[in-house]
């Protein structure tokens, strides 16, 4: 189906309604079909001059609740989700940690970074209801998802101090061992940017790293090196960013 041309009100309900069920679990190609007719309902209501609420009803929330109450909620696409997230935050620290030697971690650092990646994925589940919900501002948007990063980089962070203080039993992988996790993540990096579509997690990972490894390689002193890697850090994320909104223009723009 083409995409219609609706209101900037009728977009942003029909984005929150998506977001909306699939942090409900239901299935994507219901969420898709059930979208696609809502918007053909707006388009041709807004071309006979009624407004979303005629459509919607006073209560976008209510609404929500609604449809998402006669769909069934798909539990085994839901939770290919979990899987994804550990393997994410797991390649975060794989990586940096190559880099230095082979893999070595604590029973309790292992623990933790499950623990960490679950209160993650729970955490933006439920910031994603209550923002779509209760149609906030943007800024309240913002802050609201942000809560989640910070509540597990705080956990994380824990974690990472009681490793310093309390003696687990050390995993030592190996060279064989961490050469094969490492291009296990790799292969898991690539698959999960064509099923997702967008390459964020490999321009992330790339974007944290390439600069230490670069900076590292020049004679400069510790702190220069720190600072020449944060700034091409933000630099490659920030080409990324635009790169992506230049991108997104020229669709809208060929659909319009």
């Amino acid at each position: 189906m083409g995409q219609l041309q609706l209101s900037e009100k009728s977009k942003k309900f029909i984005d929150d309604l998506k977001l909306y069920l699939f942090s409900n679990g239901k299935n994507e190609q219901e969420i898709k079909e059930i979208t696609e007719e809502l918007e053909v309902h707006l388009y041709e209501a807004e071309l006979n001059g009624k407004s979303v609420d005629r459509i919607i009803g006073p209560s976008p929330k209510e609404y929500m609740q609604s449809i998402s109450s006669e769909m069934k909620t798909d539990y085994k696409a839901w939770v290919k989700y979990i899987p994804l997230i550990i393997m994410s935050a797991f390649s975060f620290s794989v990586f940096v940690d190559l880099l230095q030697g082979t893999l070595s971690y604590s029973l309790l650092k292992i623990i933790g970074t499950f623990v960490y990646s679950i209160i993650f994925f729970i955490g933006i589940i439920v910031a994603f209801r209550y923002v779509v919900r209760n149609q906030v501002s943007r800024v309240k948007e913002f802050i609201i998802l942000l809560l989640p990063v910070l509540i597990s980089t705080l956990f994380i962070g824990g974690v990472i101090v009681a490793d310093s203080i309390y003696k687990t039993p050390i995993v030592n992988f190996g060279k064989l061992g961490s050469g094969i996790i490492g291009l296990f993540l790799v292969c898991f990096v690539i698959a999960f940017s064509i099923w997702a579509r967008n390459a964020i997690l490999p321009v992330t990972l790339i974007a944290l790293y390439l600069p230490t490894m670069v900076s590292s390689l020049t004679s400069y002193n510790q702190e220069t090196q720190l600072i020449v890697g944060m700034l091409m850090t933000y630099l490659l994320i920030g080409i990324y960013l635009f790169y992506v909104f230049k991108r997104e223009k020229k669709k809208s723009k060929m659909t319009s």
